[in-house]
């Protein structure tokens, strides 16, 4: 009824038909209906059936090897004119053939790829650094692109030059990386994954420096700080120097030719710059970890039949603090387990919100809150909650319901990071 209803619907005071058939001669006929009205199905199946006998009639034919000119258009009963338009030409006695639009394949109609060696994985920093490993862990053979700031890794993926972003979000020693809480805010990205990777710090320096004649140790902020008592304990009397990551560090001594500074970054860093490695392990905390957060343009369909954890941010715009106990208490009564509750103020400061729409509005609050539930959205007690959760706040947003990392995080072990979004898949978690 469908197709039957469409094919009987008006054409017009002027109508043009326009059809493609393949003539003998390897061109194509266009033709054209001008000037006539049809009626109903009947009639447009007759006008058809004249235009097929046409263009049978009018087909190119070749003579002595060369094709004949085609025969001028006549007016058809209808008042139908035919237009044979040649896709051959004649090119100094060879036939060449012209220019025409190249049909569409299903090629051309694929979605964006998912996972593999097509995918493009946005991170901060530059090659060697531990979100270079945390991209290919999470996305095992996908092309990583390096970003020097975290906010142009968000504006990749927003922009389309990059299929994910994988980005730092807390550090067993050093805590939450506030920046990128403050950037799921204010962009539009839905977190699909996380990846938990072991750190391996190292010293590293130019070939032949030894530690006696160092001055300067330059990394990462919270690189410096998780080597504070390593650097103190080994008797070096140097200044720290902060730098917008550890593999950059390493690549600014290299570059410079810095004899009196050191970079503590990864091992994989040392081989990337040509730079040695003066001591091992030098973190305070063997059991350094980092967790990382995968990002995509469109969030993933939650599900039961793995374990799964649920990222929110909310606030309160009159009830500050109070709010959190009744928050709180909506997850308790539903024996929801929270793997993490952190506070950021933001009193004397407005925050850009994004919303549905893509619209950003800056508001006020004294606080907002950031939690992390170990429940799937598909869950009915998980959606009961928010909804409670809903009636206490003013403002609540899901930053994203992703598969848990269930990885051991065991130096060397092997590792299966179990995601929808992306295969599941074996990598070396072993430090770099």
């Amino acid at each position: 009824m469908a197709a039957a209803s469409m094919i009987k619907a008006p054409v017009g005071q002027n109508p043009r038909l326009a059809c493609h058939a393949p003539a003998r001669g390897g061109g194509v006929v266009r033709c054209s209906l001008q000037g006539a009205v049809v009626g109903g199905r009947a009639d447009w199946q007759s006008s058809c059936a004249v235009l097929s006998s046409k263009v049978a009639a009018l087909g190119t034919h070749s003579i002595n090897g060369h094709v004949a000119p085609a025969p001028a258009p006549e007016p058809s009963q209808n008042g139908a004119v035919l237009d044979l338009v040649p896709v051959t030409s004649i090119t100094g006695g060879a036939i060449t053939k012209a220019n025409l639009p190249q049909p569409l394949r299903i090629a051309d109609l694929s979605p964006a790829p998912m996972h593999g060696s097509q995918l493009r994985v946005a991170y901060q920093g530059v090659p060697g650094a531990y979100s270079e490993k945390a991209a290919g862990k999470a996305y095992p053979g996908s092309d990583a692109i390096p970003c020097d700031q975290f906010e142009v890794a968000f504006q990749a993926v927003e922009l389309w030059i990059a299929d994910r972003a994988v980005l730092p979000v807390e550090n067993s020693l050093g805590g939450s990386i506030h920046r990128n809480y403050d950037l799921l805010l204010r962009h539009r990205l839905h977190i699909v994954g996380e990846v938990q990777l072991p750190v391996h710090h190292c010293l590293l320096a130019l070939p032949g420096v030894r530690k006696e004649c160092l001055t300067r140790v330059m990394s990462h902020p919270q690189a410096l700080a998780q080597c504070e008592h390593t650097l103190t304990a080994m008797g070096l009397n140097v200044v720290r120097e902060a730098f917008d990551d550890t593999a950059g560090a390493a690549e600014y001594v290299a570059a410079n030719g810095l004899r009196d500074t050191a970079a503590i970054a990864s091992s994989r860093a040392a081989e990337l710059y040509g730079m040695e490695v003066l001591a091992d392990g030098v973190q305070d905390d063997s059991g350094n970890v980092t967790r990382f957060v995968m990002l995509a343009r469109e969030p993933i369909v939650p599900r039961t039949d793995r374990p799964f954890k649920t990222s929110i941010v909310f606030a309160h715009d009159k009830e500050g603090t109070s709010v959190l106990f009744k928050v709180l208490s909506a997850f308790a009564f539903r024996d929801i387990s929270l793997t993490k509750i952190e506070s950021r103020p933001h009193r004397h400061r407005p925050i850009r919100l994004v919303d549905d729409a893509n619209v950003g509005t800056a508001k006020h609050f004294e606080y907002m809150f950031y939690v992390d539930f170990q429940a799937s959205l598909a869950e009915p007690r998980a959606q009961n909650a928010l909804a409670e959760v809903q009636e206490y706040t003013s403002f609540l947003r899901v930053l994203g319901s992703y598969p848990m990392d269930m990885t051991p995080m065991t130096a060397g072990s092997s590792t299966t990071i179990s995601s929808s979004d992306g295969p599941s898949s074996s990598s070396s978690s072993s430090s770099s």
